[in-house]
């Protein structure tokens, strides 16, 4: 019989095994699979029998595609709270994953987006495969990179972050590896290998070392070679700039880039620039979960995230029609405004901006 639970839960020997169950949408994630998982790991946090966490997602496409954006979609057309509450437990898992006490094993297969990039790059052991397309694709659909993602990309070299944000491209093992938002590659083949190895893990130590020992070299990346002109582009202090470096930049790729920017909402760029170079100064993930909250409720009152879902998935005729339309449009004051406190609702985020700076990775 087919188990249709959104989240599957196993114990193998000392590992409880999480599955994300929805393999029709690449586990995208709803509300309940939120709460489910944040409800799994405070038990699995206090079952002494459990050694560790070992993250995985059903199918053969990928661990998760992001979140339901079908549904926050619909609720922020209609005006609703319901994104902003899906947003604040999914946030709140975030910070618990980055928290986690024991070792937590996402096995990033596949297709690794938005949400997922939440549920997976936060934990202390992260996975990559040969197959893994990892991203945070936001400005494509007016929307700015969250789940602590401006976090992780405000720590990767350089500006590799700032150009994975802007442009919301997909990365393989190696750069992944490279951007800080994996730890170790292992070729998909070995994963059944390793799950089973984990189930015998006795201590924190022993899971890290038996990741270590299914660890490869991944195949070759790209973004290694490219670092001369990304950095060099992307270090300007505005989207303005960066664009006249890349169509000035020597590079074929450079100019290919910036047609791509040309595309993205010219709003979500603007805030998500500025999110990110926030996210460097904040330092905790906590800080970053609230300023991406605070993010992310304003988004509700604008129209590009809703007109960014139906040209690219609903209708998929690939033409937004995006307000402002330009970047010159796009002031400074507008930008200010989307990292204003959002009163009553921020509080109930309960997330403390000043905690101690979260580890990016940890036990590998």
């Amino acid at each position: 019989m087919i188990d249709d639970r959104p989240v599957l839960l196993e114990t193998r020997g000392r590992s409880l095994h999480i599955t994300l169950n929805r393999p029709r949408a690449i586990n995208a994630l709803t509300h309940t699979m939120v709460r489910l998982l944040d409800e799994a790991l405070a038990g699995a946090e206090q079952d002494e029998a459990v050694t560790s966490v070992v993250l995985a997602g059903a199918g053969d496409r990928g661990l998760c595609a992001g979140g339901d954006i079908r549904a926050l979609h619909d609720d922020t057309r209609a005006g609703g709270r319901a994104s902003l509450d899906f947003w604040r437990d999914e946030y709140r898992l975030n910070a618990r994953i980055a928290r986690f006490s024991k070792p937590y094993v996402a096995l990033m297969d596949g297709i690794v987006m938005g949400g997922g990039i939440g549920v997976s790059a936060h934990g202390s052991l992260r996975i990559v495969t040969e197959r893994t397309r990892a991203a945070m694709p936001e400005t494509g659909i007016g929307f700015v990179p969250d789940v602590g993602g401006t976090h992780l990309l405000a720590a990767a070299p350089g500006e590799l972050g700032t150009h994975l944000a802007l442009t919301g491209r997909s990365v393989g093992a190696a750069d992944a590896l490279l951007c800080g938002l994996a730890d170790h590659h292992v070729p998909t083949r070995r994963l059944p290998e390793l799950t089973e190895a984990l189930a015998g893990a006795s201590s924190a130590d022993e899971v890290a070392r038996t990741v270590r020992g299914f660890a490869e070299e991944p195949p070759a990346g790209e973004l290694a070679a490219q670092r001369d002109w990304i950095d060099a582009c992307y270090a300007a202090d505005t989207v303005e700039e960066i664009v006249r470096r890349l169509r000035a930049c020597s590079a074929p790729a450079a100019a290919d880039v910036a047609a791509e920017l040309a595309g993205r909402s010219p709003l979500a760029l603007k805030v998500t620039l500025a999110a990110v170079r926030r996210a460097a100064r904040l330092g905790s993930l906590e800080a970053v979960l609230d300023q991406e909250f605070r993010v992310s409720g304003r988004i509700r009152e604008e129209s590009d995230f809703v007109e960014g879902v139906r040209a690219r998935i609903i209708d998929k005729d690939g033409n937004p029609q995006w307000k402002p339309a330009t970047l010159a449009e796009v002031d400074d004051s507008t930008v200010a405004r989307f990292f204003a406190p959002l009163g009553p609702d921020e509080q109930e985020l309960g997330l403390a901006p000043d905690a101690p700076a979260a580890p990016v990775g940890g036990t590998s």
